[in-house]
């Protein structure tokens, strides 16, 4: 997974920005299980409309931060990505400790949403330095998606330890040790490589190259996914509660929609020795929406599992597709811009998502659901599909993967 020089047994630059982001993700899980009892998540989501639209609004709101500020700040230095990263992890420790001590006061959402804002810009500066770190462009899927595989597993690593601390002396004290996670990913990032030159100011020629149909095609379609899994997450909530579907469900469907994410990011990198990024987005939209219409005809607890389980192996695929297809024909310098704003605009389309179930909880049922979902991800498949073929890309042959990472 990680590869070391073999004659110093050091960690190469890849191995240490995965490294660097393990630390990352283990701080987080621990982060979100020490939050699981607070002000946030204690309301029962069924009643309580103006809790979750607060939360959507927080999640939309750290954007504003990262898309015009911290996107060019990554582009505008040679140490500007690794040192973003540190500065954000070394922030979120003193994040956590204050967060230890304010946790059941309303101090929380302006720490919170602090915490919020260093998350995604730790996850553009990821994004933005993997091509640095990987031999030629043929390896951005193997590298996305061990970075993918390693995020699933120190998500289990991270929360699994934060829930024992917080049975035996609470949730504060899990709060520390995320302090400690983040703190040390802060001393590891400073290891990682610097750029090789500072980007220019963005030019007009840059700016066309951001907008290459390969790019906004392909955005496209991930938007449209990112906001079926939105409406999926929000949807499934509100209706296992307001049905009354045992806890032992709940933990059904999540365990499906983890496992998907885990199958996805495995599945990635043997998908691209066969097909191109721009295939796997496509078949990424119309698998889910196969299996929604399917389910949609007799809707039941197994159909509910198997639609979760679908879309969240489409939806890890994809991510790490776009990700490399970015990589791949986007300008070198200004991926940080590139991938906060590709960022921003998911977040967006997610919550717009999210809110339809919230605003026509009265109205949904579990076909008619699945049914909004399977025409919008097979349309949003379809018109991806034709726009490739009337460009020629959708017969083009994938090159093989190489082996940089």
């Amino acid at each position: 997974m990680l590869h070391r020089d073999p004659r110093t047994y050091r960690l190469n630059a890849f191995g240490r920005l995965a490294v660097t982001h393990t630390a990352s993700v283990v701080g987080d899980a621990l982060l979100t299980v020490s939050l699981a009892g607070s002000i946030f998540f204690t309301q029962d989501i069924a009643k309580s409309r103006t809790q979750v639209l607060l939360y959507l609004v927080l999640t939309i709101a750290p954007f504003a931060v990262v898309a015009p500020v911290i996107g060019p700040a990554l582009d505008r230095s040679r140490a500007g990505r690794r040192v973003l990263m540190a500065t954000g992890l070394f922030l979120r420790a003193i994040v956590c400790f204050l967060m230890a001590r304010y946790l059941d006061t309303l101090a929380l959402y302006p720490l919170a949403f602090s915490a919020l804002v260093l998350a995604k810009g730790h996850a553009v500066a990821k994004s933005a330095l993997v091509p640095a770190v990987v031999r030629d462009e043929r390896a951005l899927v193997d590298a996305n998606s061990r970075l993918a595989l390693l995020s699933t597993v120190a998500s289990v690593v991270g929360g699994a330890p934060g829930a024992a601390i917080i049975a035996v002396a609470g949730a504060p004290w899990s709060l520390r040790l995320a302090a400690v996670v983040f703190a040390v990913g802060g001393f590891l990032a400073l290891r990682i490589p610097r750029a090789e030159r500072a980007a220019p100011p963005e030019t007009v020629e840059e700016q066309v190259e951001l907008h290459t149909p390969s790019i906004v095609f392909s955005g496209t379609a991930m938007s449209v996914l990112r906001g079926g899994v939105g409406f999926l997450t929000f949807f499934l909530a509100f209706h296992l509660k307001q049905v009354g579907e045992p806890t032992w469900f709940y933990g059904a469907v999540l365990a499906a929609s983890v496992t998907g994410g885990f199958l996805g990011v495995v599945l990635a990198p043997f998908a691209r020795r066969r097909v191109r990024e721009e295939v796997m987005l496509a078949a990424a939209l119309l698998g889910p929406a196969v299996v929604a219409l399917v389910s949609a005809r007799d809707p039941n607890r197994f159909t509910v599992v198997v639609v979760a389980l679908s879309i969240a192996v489409a939806a890890a695929c994809a991510r790490i597709a776009f990700d490399s297809l970015l990589q791949r024909d986007g300008p070198e310098h200004l991926r940080g811009r590139a991938f906060a704003r590709f960022e921003t605009r998911f977040q967006l389309v997610w919550v717009a998502g999210a809110l339809v179930p919230v605003a026509l909880l009265d109205i949904l049922t579990v076909r008619t659901g699945f049914l909004v979902l399977a025409v919008a991800l097979g349309f949003a498949g379809l018109s991806y599909v034709g726009g490739l073929r009337s460009r020629g890309d959708w017969g083009r042959t994938a090159s093989p993967p190489g082996a940089g990472t």
